[in-house]
This record gives C-alpha cells, sequence and structure tokens, in this order.
C-alpha cells in the first residue's frame, strides 16, 4: 500500500500491483466493499498485463481499512459507507491517484460496481484518463448525457436487477460513441469470482475485451 493526497488535502491508501516502471497506468476502482481480496485479485491480475496498477482505498474518506465480504451484512456496510462519500471528493481521490503515475505515462481506469459509475464520473469530470472502462456502475444513466473526454467502454448484465436494461438502453441512445456490451444471463457483479452471481464465461469474454479496448487506448 501507498500513500497518496488529493487536492483538498485528504489523505488515503492505495493498492499497488505491477512493474513500477510499466509504459501503461491503470487505476481500479472498488465496488462498495472496499479494496478487499477480490479487488487486490484484479489489480494483480491485470498488473499481469504489463501495467502499472494503483487501487486507491476509497473509503478511506471515511474509515481508514474498510474491507467487506459479499454478505447482506456486508453489503449493507458498504452501501452505508458509499453514501457518505461525494461524488466530488471521489472523484479527487481518483485524480490523485492518476498523478501519482507521473508524467508521460498513458493511465486508463476500470471499475466495477459503485467503481464502475465512478470510472464514468473520471471520464466526464477529468481529462487525466486515456480510456475508461465501466463494469456494471449503476450510477450511469442519471449521468447519460454528459461528454466523456476519453473513449470508454461499458458492461452490463441483462440480468442486472438494479440496472434496468431500459437504463442501458437509453446510455446506448445517448452514447452512440460509447461501446457498450449486454452479456445475456449475466446478473450484477458477474466479474467478481466472489459473489453468487458469477459467471466464468461472460467475465472471461468481458476482460478480453476490456484488455483489447485499452491495448488500443493506451499506446
Amino acid at each position: 500500500m501507498m500513500t497518496l493526497t488529493a487536492a483538498d488535502g485528504h489523505k488515503f491508501q492505495a493498492f499497488e500491483a505491477g512493474n513500477v516502471n510499466a509504459p501503461r497506468g491503470l487505476v481500479v476502482v472498488q465496488e462498495i466493499f472496499g479494496v478487499n481480496p477480490h479487488i487486490r485479485a484484479v489489480a494483480e491480475r491485470l498488473a499481469g498485463y504489463g501495467y502499472r496498477v494503483l487501487a486507491p482505498a476509497m473509503f478511506d474518506r471515511v474509515q481508514p481499512g474498510i474491507e467487506l465480504d459479499y454478505s447482506p451484512e456486508g453489503i449493507d456496510a458498504g452501501r452505508n459507507t458509499r453514501a457518505r462519500i461525494t461524488d466530488e471528493q471521489a472523484l479527487l481521490d481518483l485524480e490523485a491517484t492518476a498523478a501519482a503515475f507521473g508524467a508521460g505515462r498513458p493511465v486508463g481506469i476500470i471499475g466495477y460496481c459503485w467503481g464502475g459509475s465512478l470510472a464514468w464520473d473520471a471520464a466526464i469530470g477529468t481529462k487525466r484518463f486515456k480510456a475508461a472502462n465501466c463494469w456494471y456502475g449503476g450510477g450511469i444513466a442519471a449521468k447519460k448525457h454528459a461528454r466523456p473526454n476519453c473513449p470508454v467502454q461499458m458492461h452490463f448484465g441483462a440480468e442486472d436487477h438494479g440496472i434496468p436494461l431500459s437504463d442501458v438502453a437509453a446510455i446506448q441512445a445517448a452514447q452512440p460513441g460509447v461501446e457498450v456490451f449486454v452479456y445475456d444471463g449475466a446478473q450484477h457483479g458477474f466479474g467478481c469470482e466472489a459473489r453468487a452471481s458469477y459467471s466464468h464465461k461472460d467475465w472471461e469474454l468481458a476482460e478480453l475485451r476490456s484488455l483489447a479496448f485499452f491495448a488500443e487506448n493506451l499506446r
């Protein structure tokens, strides 16, 4: 873990993975469960493709070191913690994380669940990122008309009861330049092996698409 400082003076931790001299950087943004074993595993896996990866502890705004599981109690705690962090505060943390890679290195952002929404916020709210990848972000539809500052790719499950297909269709209509994939039969969180909704085949395809997207846009 390394300590970063946001523009408003908030200090927070970020999990590091990969070669510090890797030519490309990725910010991995957590779900509502903190930088838990799943997010650390994602960071390590993506680092294996030649990236330096940082996963900021977004919940440090409320309390340092929060790691939650996927039980009903964990979900409730995650929602309550997330509700105490404003979008503006989260964006400051993401900008500070991007800045930690230094100048001259293209940086992308990928997020899951809440992190998927934050990846969209980063695409529309800052010019720090060269590409943004959003996995099942429930907050995207409310900001669907905003203009992204970088290429964006999105992934949704067709059976995600928290993100109706009507929202996905509205995003597609508002953002014809954004690549949007819908996975038949997939539920919310299909990319997390710790969830009951995990779908290996859908995760595998979405990750391959994500890697190809970053390879194209983080040159």
